[in-house]
């Protein structure tokens, strides 16, 4: 019985030594990125006229081997409009280091709001340039966005898409 407790001692202590041991977990050096998903999938056009203010919430994660994601000066998320290529760009602050190896990882939020300011979600019409206008004829609309990130190498991630999003033209 003695015996038996010792062994499982033992191998209760190597287990705990590999656990303790590992490596972190070794990325590429350009950032990666995966689509985790987004709050709700339709909203009303980015217009005046008293509509109701909404935020669409859009997630993802990231890997950056050489951790240097994020910049203090410049824009280093993009977002693109899937209908008509209209880029969008956005800032995340620099992302400190955690631990001793050189690779970060986390998530990211961007909320798009259709607030008139920001036009993030306008309805566009076949042979037309008007955007962001009401519309009967065509009562909604939709988009994606495709959306990378660079670090401050200049190194860009891959390129994820969204979820389609349904505009209501009202």
């Amino acid at each position: 019985m003695m015996k038996t407790f010792e062994y499982f001692l033992c191998a209760l202590l190597v287990l705990l030594l590999v656990t303790t041991c590992s490596k972190p977990p070794e990325f590429p050096a350009e950032p990666i990125i995966k689509f985790i998903g987004i709050s709700h999938a339709a909203i009303d056009q980015s217009r005046g006229g008293g509509i109701k203010l909404d935020t669409i919430e859009v997630r993802f994660s990231f890997t950056d081997g050489d951790g240097n994601l994020g910049s203090k000066d410049s824009t280093n998320i993009s977002l693109i409009d899937s209908r008509d290529k209209f880029e969008h760009s956005f800032k995340v602050n620099p992302i400190p280091q955690l631990g001793s190896g050189n690779g970060i990882q986390g998530e990211i939020s961007i909320k798009l709001t259709n607030s008139p300011d920001t036009k993030y979600f306008c309805c566009t019409f076949p042979n037309t340039r008007l955007t962001c206008i009401a519309s009967t004829k065509f009562p909604t609309d939709t988009l994606s966005y495709f959306i990378r990130i660079r670090d401050r190498s200049g190194k860009w991630s891959n390129t994820i898409k969204t979820d389609r999003i349904t505009i209501f033209c009202k």
